[in-house]
């Protein structure tokens, strides 16, 4: 199903006499001067869309390495689907935003299923899969299938925003929905995938929010920002909250044999399915070893006696900062199980490396291999 330009839009008349004269210039210079990156090259739906969903709020030089082990662990859709999914994340280790992987896995069970293997050829079904938005959607729909959808995301909406100097800040649904409308009246009908990836690509490397290389650019003369002088004022963005810090704490709980325990976040939760240090953030009024004392009660039903700090780890996430301190502990009551927990494991310190953790607590475990001298990362 493809669907029609829904968002008319008035352009400005000096735009407007070129529409049909953009999508040229634009991808002459994407064939010339495009990146060489690896999903570019033995384009099926599968690899596309594996791509798209490692790029979400990931930077390129950093995906390329996990884009090639993920593809060489699974090299198909029958292959993520049928892997456990402790496999997915051990894989996705380190990437970040581990809820694109468990997104990947449970899609790729749903086009099995639905689809007999095949990822969908289009725009509907591809957006009514696990974390496939708007953007990620349009993307395959158009790259993979020839589809005539638009694709915005942070680069292309700096771009368009250039381009008509369009007021408002593009996280506004107005301000989207005039970006949208652009894209649409600019979209080739018969190279929307190219013109997509283009218009991304000029942003990533031309068209950047700070110091945009303009004489680089093949849309210059054309726009509005440029013309103005105001390149950098485009797009507009209303003031930002503080980004909030938590202190946050973790047990290294050590049994006599020398194991050490290990729980796994719940599937729902932020960091779902991963593996952790035990613990939690510090509310107010306690302190960090009272505060470690209680979670590790309302998580795993025990009591644990705090002792020393291990370290403590930096840490920042899209919307809020971490300090996690990891505190070595010994159990001296309660029975564990399972509260606010998928599971709950001892394991040995050299089996530490085998559950996926986030960086914080790879952190941690780095400290407990170098010998556990306390500090600050």
């Amino acid at each position: 199903m493809i669907f029609p330009m829904k968002h008319p839009i008035c352009l400005p008349d000096d735009v407007t006499e070129r529409v049909g004269a953009l999508a040229g210039p634009l991808l002459d210079w994407f064939a010339r001067d495009a990146r060489d990156l690896p999903w570019r090259h033995d384009r099926t739906p599968y690899r596309v869309w594996v791509a798209e969903v490692m790029l979400q709020q990931t930077q390129v030089d950093t995906v390329i390495p996990y884009y090639a082990r993920f593809l060489d662990r699974f090299p198909s859709v029958e292959a993520l689907a049928s892997a456990p999914l402790h496999d997915v994340l051990k894989v996705w280790e380190g990437l970040g935003y581990y809820a694109r992987a468990r997104n990947l896995h449970a899609a790729a069970s749903q086009v099995l299923t639905e689809h007999a293997g095949h990822l969908p050829a289009s725009y509907a079904d591809l957006l009514n899969l696990p974390g496939l938005g708007p953007y990620a959607a349009g993307a395959v729909a158009s790259i993979a299938f020839g589809l005539p959808v638009v694709a915005l995301d942070g680069n292309a909406r700096r771009v368009l925003a250039r381009l008509c100097a369009i007021e408002g800040d593009p996280r506004r649904s107005a301000t989207q929905r005039a970006l949208q409308a652009l894209a649409e009246a600019l979209l080739p009908p018969d190279a929307p995938g190219r013109f997509n990836e283009a218009l991304i690509e000029l942003g990533a490397t031309v068209c950047l929010p700070r110091a945009p290389r303009c004489e680089r650019c093949p849309w210059s003369a054309a726009c509005r920002a440029h013309r103005l002088g105001q390149e950098e004022a485009f797009p507009q963005s209303s003031p930002r909250r503080a980004v909030p810090h938590y202190d946050v704490t973790a047990a290294v709980t050590c049994d006599d044999a020398g194991r050490i325990l290990i729980a796994q976040r719940a599937y729902d939760d932020f960091l779902g399915g991963m593996w952790e240090f035990p613990g939690g953030k510090k509310e107010d009024g306690e302190t960090l070893e009272d505060g470690l004392a209680r979670e590790m009660k309302e998580e795993l039903d025990i009591d644990v006696e705090v002792g020393a700090l291990l370290t403590a780890v930096k840490h920042a996430y899209t919307h809020f900062r971490i300090t996690l301190y990891a505190f070595r502990c010994r159990q001296v009551g309660g029975t564990l199980r399972c509260i606010e927990c998928a599971d709950a494991r001892w394991v040995w310190p050299h089996e530490l490396g085998e559950y996926p953790m986030s960086v914080a607590n790879q952190k941690i475990v780095q400290v407990l291999q170098a010998g556990g001298q306390a500090g600050t990362l």
